[in-house]
């Protein structure tokens, strides 16, 4: 998976920074409102959602906050994207621990999807259209590409320990502790173009959260799709998988790097 993420993460970056970079702030907007309903198809399809309850459940739980979080341009009390995040990662320790058959079925599934997208997806908007945000989105970007990176090579030089390995066979201790490292490494490269007003303690401290929302995010998504039952979130990057597969490190870290630069 690791190994997947970097491969697209080399073709797409370059076009995700242009749009970061040259979009205006509604046209980023509309960009992320058209990537959480793709996000919210592909919860349906691994969910097997198209029965009007389930497509009912979606548009509340996900739709909804989707619409109305990209509306207002501000995300209000961490404790809502907080509380998002343990339960998702409730669902990591349920899969760790008992299986695949550990987590939620049927429409508790499809609503936690749901609310991932909506609640979550939101923040790669106000974290770019806040006052300084570009630079800071970027720095979050380039930090979870080296976590992605580090966590690759020291797993396949290393790798002994599994990290977790009912939820993701392939992860291993030493493997999260090089994304770790890397990312630190990184941010202290970074931040004198990115984040001159940090200081060293502080770029590290804040990278390592990164790196560590990172992995956990990855987590998360690999523990969704064992419970749905599916390899791959979906097809829209062809040998590469969902989008969601593509952006599941990157939305814990999102929310996170929003309220530490707000």
């Amino acid at each position: 998976m690791l190994k997947t993420r970097l491969v697209t993460a080399a073709v797409a970056l370059p076009a995700v920074l242009a749009i970061v970079i040259f979009a205006s702030g509604w046209i980023f907007s509309a960009f992320i409102a058209m990537l959480g309903l793709w996000g919210l198809y592909e919860v349906a399809a691994m969910t097997h959602s198209n029965d009007p309850v389930s497509l009912a459940i979606l548009a509340a739980a996900g739709g909804a906050p989707l619409f109305v979080i990209l509306a207002r341009g501000d995300g209000g009390l961490w404790i809502v994207p907080a509380a998002v995040i343990v339960v998702m990662m409730a669902l990591v320790v349920a899969v760790a621990i008992r299986g695949p058959g550990g987590g939620p079925r049927g429409a508790i599934l499809t609503a936690l999807g749901a609310i991932y997208v909506g609640v979550l997806y939101p923040y790669f908007a106000m974290l770019r259209n806040m006052r300084g945000g570009i630079p800071i989105i970027i720095l979050m970007l380039l930090l979870v590409v080296a976590s992605d990176s580090g966590a690759y090579f020291a797993g396949s030089a290393l790798g002994r320990t599994k990290l977790a390995p009912r939820v993701s066979p392939k992860k291993s201790v030493e493997g999260a502790i090089g994304g770790l490292a890397a990312a630190v490494v990184a941010g202290m490269i970074l931040r004198r173009w990115l984040a001159p007003d940090l200081s060293g303690p502080a770029i590290a401290a804040i990278s390592a959260a990164i790196a560590i929302l990172a992995q956990a995010g990855d987590l998360a998504g690999s523990a969704f799709k064992r419970t749905a039952g599916v390899k791959d979130s979906g097809w829209i990057f062809p040998g590469h998988g969902g989008l969601i597969d593509r952006t599941c490190s990157l939305v814990f870290a999102a929310v996170f790097t929003y309220y530490c630069f707000r």
